[in-house]
This record gives structure tokens, C-alpha cells and sequence, in this order.
């Protein structure tokens, strides 16, 4: 966990404003995990930027390409431009978006529908944006099979916080999701819930995009099933009126699938991280699933 504010380098400060000009304020904009490393930059004028050195060559490489060549097609205003990056740091340059995240705001029934169909029509988008090439429809046909083989590392990390019982409903799943048959692909945003929601006006844009990749394009709505869904279908519906259609059998089965497999995900990395909301969404998914397929 991140425990203290950490002070933005001054060779990419200097870096920032050679390309924005000079910064008035810099303030630390971090999620609250060790290797979040996020600033926000006011110019003086006002004008907020952000820049953010990515955990990983792996997340620098998804988001600027995401920023480039996907991303756009959300529209202006939906979701932050790409000002510049630098490989050799991991850094990138980002415009700000307005608004604050959807989690911060006290939104009540009504507006919580509106913005999960906001957030469907904008994964439509993301979902859509031109024909996968060769080796990204690839890489996103095997993601389901990459999201099973998971199982046994995740399993190993989580140790005893898990009953035998409940190890073999892990295997289960994993074993059907291989099973499950084509589903839809796409380039998908890989951590699609409210915090990454910036709400202005009731006019919604996505950030955050160091999970965008090519993959089943229903891996985008497992950790809305398992917090957002579960307790709220109306906003379920809210977001396929948005999104434009219904899953599929395939994808049913998939989601699933892929909810028990994030469910064991949580339970070894939330209590490794301290991280008791990601730990209590993995626990309560897994009380659901032994219900629901063990009453």
C-alpha cells in the first residue's frame, strides 16, 4: 500500500514542460498502491495534465497504444488524448478529462442507471474499434484459455484462505471455461468500473488504460457482475441498453466462468496487498457461487 505522497522526478517535470510549458503545481495523484505513480500537473493558466509512469514496459506498452490507435474512438471529451511518451521512462503525458469518478459522487438509482448505459455505449465503442489484426485476434482468441491457465497460480497464492470445497469449484470453472466455444472479441479496457467513471455534467469518459488489450470482449464486465451487478440489476440492464445487445449463451457461461476465477484473484491478492474491498469482493463471490452450485 502506498503510505506517503511521492515527489514527481524533476527530469520529467522538465520533460512535461518542454512539451506543455511551465507547471505551477504538481500534485500526487496516485491510486493508493505502491506502484501507482500518477501527478497532476496544473499549467498556469489553469490547464490540468497528467503524467503517469506506467508499473510496467508491459502497461506502458498496452496504454499508449491503446491511446493511439484505440482510444479515439470514444469521441472528444470521453476520455483523455495522449500528449507524448517516453519508452525509456514508462512514462506518458495525458490531457485531463472533467468530472470526478462515478464512486465519489452520491449518485442516487436513477443516475447510476444513467451512467452504466453511458458506460455500455462507450464499451461498445472500445469493443468495436475496427477489425482485430492477425496477431491481436490471436492473442484475444486465446484469452479465455489464457484466464483458465491462471487458475493454479492464483489458487497457490491464495493458500488456505480457501476451503477444499471451494478449490474445486476454482477447477470447475476453469476447466468449463475452456469449454464455453467462440464468444466475441474485440479490444476490451481490462479495469472497467467506477473508479475509471469520470462523471461532468452527467456526461461519463474512461481513463485508465494499462489493462487495454485484445480479448473476449465479456472479460470487460467481470468486475461489474461481481460489484456493481450483484446487488443492483437495474444498472445491469442500464448498461446493455447502452451497450446495444445481449450476451450470448457463450458468454454467459464465459462470465461465469471468469467471475469465480476473479473471485480466487481477490482472495490472493487483496489480503497480500492489504486491500480489504478487493478481498471481501473475492470472499462474497465465492459464497455466492458454493450456493448457487452446492445449496
Amino acid at each position: 500500500m502506498k503510505q506517503t505522497p511521492e515527489t514527481l522526478p524533476a527530469l520529467l517535470l522538465r520533460w512535461a514542460e518542454e512539451r506543455i510549458g511551465a507547471v505551477a503545481a504538481v500534485r500526487d495523484a496516485s491510486h493508493d498502491w505502491d506502484r501507482s505513480r500518477v501527478w497532476e500537473l496544473e499549467g498556469i493558466g489553469g490547464v490540468s495534465w497528467y503524467l503517469k509512469v506506467s508499473p510496467s514496459g508491459k502497461f506502458y506498452m498496452r496504454e499508449s497504444r491503446a491511446y493511439r490507435h484505440v482510444v479515439p474512438v470514444l469521441g472528444h471529451s470521453r476520455a483523455p488524448q495522449l500528449v507524448d511518451s517516453q519508452a525509456r521512462d514508462l512514462v506518458l503525458l495525458l490531457t485531463a478529462v472533467p468530472g470526478a469518478p462515478a464512486k465519489e459522487l452520491g449518485l442516487d438509482i436513477v443516475e447510476w442507471r444513467a451512467v452504466h448505459q453511458q458506460v455500455g455505449v462507450l464499451c461498445a465503442r472500445l469493443h468495436e474499434a475496427g477489425e482485430l489484426g492477425r496477431s491481436d485476434r490471436v492473442e484475444a482468441e486465446a484469452s479465455l484459455d489464457a484466464a483458465a491457465d491462471g487458475a493454479e497460480k492464483y489458487l497457490a497464492r491464495a493458500g488456505g484462505r480457501l476451503t477444499e470445497d471451494e478449490r474445486q469449484l476454482i477447477w470447475d470453472h476453469a476447466a468449463r471455461l475452456r469449454r464455453v466455444g467462440p464468444v466475441p472479441v474485440g479490444y476490451i479496457h481490462g479495469d472497467n468500473q467506477p473508479r475509471n467513471w469520470m462523471v461532468s455534467e452527467g456526461v461519463l469518459a474512461l481513463i485508465d488504460f494499462e489493462r487495454a488489450r485484445p480479448a473476449a470482449r465479456v472479460q470487460d464486465f467481470v468486475i461489474l457482475t461481481a460489484t456493481q451487478w450483484a446487488d443492483h440489476p437495474d444498472r445491469e440492464k442500464a448498461f446493455f441498453r447502452g451497450y446495444g445487445r445481449s450476451l450470448t449463451d457463450a458468454e454467459r457461461q464465459a462470465l461465469r466462468c471468469l467471475t469465480a476465477l476473479d473471485a480466487v484473484n481477490c482472495m490472493a491478492w487483496g489480503p497480500d496487498n492489504g486491500d480489504e474491498l478487493v478481498t471481501a469482493r473475492g470472499r462474497r463471490t465465492l459464497d455466492r457461487l458454493m450456493r448457487e452450485e452446492r445449496p
